[in-house]
């Protein structure tokens, strides 16, 4: 509970005393180029691959034949969009992007770059969280639309390379049954996900103490929460809105 009361205060701290609206623009936009185009290339092979052996899978526990093969593309549809998409492009992003901000924050709490900060009499918890948990919730959406794009197309690749189902086929069963608030749950889930992941992460840099040694296990902490936190949530999210 003490950790949960300093991570509430910590969050109301970013929202006391704001930088100017101007400030928290070109930092935001800074911070989306970071975590969002330097990501988009891990998200796109992890993503593709993902439909791909979704594809195969599927297409080989469904072996009755009287189920139609274009179940695979409904198939591959339903999980990519509720689940593969969100969940997993976001518990990558957990690795990726979480530990690279704990361990920047870190870095510069050691080497006393934050105390120089509030010295000067700027807010360092506004300047440099709040851009990066703007960015993540501005971006995180972004790249789950290009993972859903991506994976439904490897397992269209997949698919019609194996011979499992035809590309006709494939299609047909993307079209088949859809339901068009799956892509706003998905959305949802990603805005959450990319909340918990920026604050959690940026907490457990913000207040790391020590040295070098320190700094690598926050890094590893904030992956660590923020992967069970993200978990957790899908769950409720679940719950809540289907």
């Amino acid at each position: 509970m003490k950790n949960l009361g300093s991570y509430l205060l910590f969050l109301f701290s970013l929202v006391r005393r704001p930088e100017s609206p101007r400030i928290l623009f070109n930092r935001t936009m800074e911070e989306a180029v970071l975590i969002g185009i330097n990501s988009v290339f891990i998200v796109a092979v992890v993503s593709t691959f993902i439909g791909a052996v979704t594809c195969v899978q599927i297409s080989y526990n469904l072996n009755n034949a009287f189920i139609p093969r274009s179940t695979i593309g409904f198939m591959v549809r339903e999980m990519t969009i509720l689940e593969m998409a969100p969940t997993i492009t976001s518990i990558v992003l957990a690795g990726k992007v979480g530990s690279n901000i704990a361990g920047g924050l870190g870095t510069m709490r050691i080497t006393e770059q934050v105390d120089a900060l509030e010295v000067m009499g700027i807010n360092s918890a506004s300047y440099l969280v709040l851009p990066k948990m703007l960015a993540s919730i501005l971006v995180f959406p972004m790249l789950v639309i290009i993972a859903m794009f991506l994976s439904i197309l490897g397992g269209y690749v997949a698919g019609t390379l194996t011979g499992a189902l035809s590309g006709q086929e494939y299609i047909t069963g993307l079209r088949s049954s859809f339901i068009g608030f799956n892509i706003t749950f998905a959305l949802i889930k990603s805005v959450v996900f990319a909340f918990i992941i920026s604050s959690i992460s940026s907490y457990k840099g913000y207040f790391t103490t020590g040295g070098a040694l320190e700094v690598g296990e926050s890094s590893t902490n904030a992956v660590t929460n923020s992967v069970i936190a993200l978990l957790i949530a899908d769950y409720v999210c679940a719950q809540v809105l289907l």
